[in-house]
């Protein structure tokens, strides 16, 4: 009988001794989902921290990003104060010629408010010479040098048979790199083609001279140089200065363009004037560019509170608080700024001496509007008072400016801000990579022991398996029959 059941004992033995065979996938053994299991005590094992850092890095973009809203504001204004800071700049002028065909006119910071009298005699002209006729450009005219002479500045030019016609003299002149001042073209006629040389600079002290050497003798015919009787080319226009006159004194210049007569006004001659017909040039104040400049100013400066209002206050409707709600550094600079706002200069009982004086007044919501009207009468009125509140040395721009370099130049307290915050962002980054590196170790752990009962589990189901398979009495009832069976049949044969 043991001859029968020895096998089958033997067979089930070997298969429960190795369960582990069977499991194939993690929660096989036990049925349950393992993976999820350890990613959720993973994620609630490091919820705290991870939150933690994850408020405290979304706090740091924040601060980043108002401190970054908040000085583009300030380089906004600081660009309006530019042309506030220098008063002469503020206080334009205008300068306008009755006569636009005589002449026209322009004016820089130096200029003053006045009226005159411009009339022009003639303008200042550059010399021009021109050769006698010949057959065409292409004609051969000689070889040698020519010596040109503009203003005190010669050159001396070598003709040779490579260029000795008149076209290749007009290219040499040109292409000369020491040409004192001419250039050279041919005009070509019905009586044929001539040379023409014209000065590049106007006034009596730049004539041309020309003189030649050497050669075949054939550029003779080029000279001119009245001071050794050389004429052979006719001068059609000499060099001149303009002859002109302001409030009836006479003045010259050797350009058509004069900054030297009127300070601060550059004219412009177009034309000479109708023989004692002279006409009117007026400087005054130019209130345009110091109305845009103020504007300009107003409008930045209501860009900066309004970020220092949104950043640093709380909203009511909404219950959420600035990312800079309370902060120290933008309620110190809008106190500084009010300061500066608020000044009002000293002296006499005339004049522009505070912002409301231009109608620059603040409203109930602590934003500034300008009014347009008080601003073109201070400006009218008082041009350089307007210049002196604002710029200068005590200027109201020229503080602003001072003080808002104090926080946007490099090294300043903004600047500091920032490499603090970025550093506390690089610190909590640096935290953060821990985290992760800690959760994955934690995670490899739990992972392990949970596959670990798995395997374990299985291999108790392994057993169980064999034990009912072996000690089921059904199992048993059939088999001892089966070995009866045998057994009988073996005697009933014998």
């Amino acid at each position: 009988m043991s001859s029968t059941v020895s096998p089958a004992g033997s067979a089930s033995t070997s298969a429960a001794s190795s369960p582990s065979a069977l499991i194939t996938s993690t929660g096989i053994g036990s049925g349950l989902n393992i993976s999820a299991i350890v990613s959720s005590l993973t994620t609630n094992y490091g919820a705290a921290q991870t939150n933690q850092l994850t408020a405290q890095q979304n706090s740091l973009d924040a601060q980043v990003s108002a401190y970054g809203t908040f000085t583009s504001a300030l380089d906004t204004l600081q660009a309006s104060l530019t042309s506030l800071q220098n008063p002469s700049q503020l206080a334009g002028f205008d300068a306008t010629v009755a006569d636009k065909t005589i002449a026209s006119a322009t004016t820089t910071s130096d200029a003053v408010a006045g009226q005159y009298t411009l009339e022009v005699q003639n303008l200042a002209t550059a010399a021009s010479l021109t050769s006698k006729p010949i057959a065409s450009a292409s004609s051969t005219v000689g070889t040698g040098s020519l010596q040109i002479s503009v203003g005190g500045a010669t050159s001396s030019i070598t003709i040779d048979s490579t260029d000795n016609t008149l076209s290749g003299i007009a290219a040499a002149i040109n292409s000369d790199p020491n040409n004192p001042g001419v250039t050279a073209s041919i005009i070509t006629a019905s009586d044929g083609a001539r040379l023409v040389l014209t000065g590049t600079t106007t006034g009596a002290s730049n004539a041309i001279t020309v003189t030649q050497s050497g050669g075949d003798g054939g550029l003779s015919s080029l000279t001119y140089d009245p001071a050794q009787n050389l004429t052979n080319l006719t001068q059609t226009q000499a060099a001149q200065d303009a002859n002109f006159t302001i409030n009836g004194f006479a003045a010259t210049s050797s350009s058509n363009q004069v900054s030297s007569a009127i300070t601060g006004v550059t004219l412009n001659l177009l034309a000479a004037s109708a023989a004692g017909t002279p006409t009117n040039l007026t400087i005054s104040p130019d209130t345009t560019a110091a109305t845009t400049s103020i504007n300009s100013f107003v409008t930045a400066l209501n860009g900066v509170l309004s970020s220092i209002q949104s950043l640093t206050g709380y909203n009511v409707s909404t219950q959420t608080a600035g990312a800079l709600n309370g902060n120290a550094t933008l309620e110190s600079f809008q106190n500084q700024l009010e300061n500066i706002l608020d000044q009002v200069n000293s002296g006499g009982s005339t004049g522009v001496k505070s912002l409301s004086d231009l109608g620059v007044t603040a409203n109930a919501n602590g934003s500034f509007d300008s009014n347009a009207t008080t601003l073109g009468n201070a400006l009218s009125s008082s041009l350089t008072s307007v210049g002196n509140l604002l710029g200068g040395t005590n200027g109201i721009a020229t503080k602003l400016n001072s003080l808002i370099n104090g926080y946007t130049q490099p090294g300043g307290l903004l600047a500091t801000i920032n490499t603090g915050l970025q550093s506390s962002l690089k610190n909590v980054a640096t935290q953060q990579a821990a985290l992760t590196a800690e959760l994955a170790t934690y995670s490899a752990t739990l992972t392990q022991e949970y596959n670990a009962m798995d395997t374990a589990v299985a291999s108790l189901k392994e057993t169980q398996t064999y034990l009912t398979a072996e000690f089921n009495p059904n199992s048993s009832s059939s088999s001892s029959s089966s070995s009866t069976s045998s057994l009988s049949s073996g005697n009933l044969g014998t």
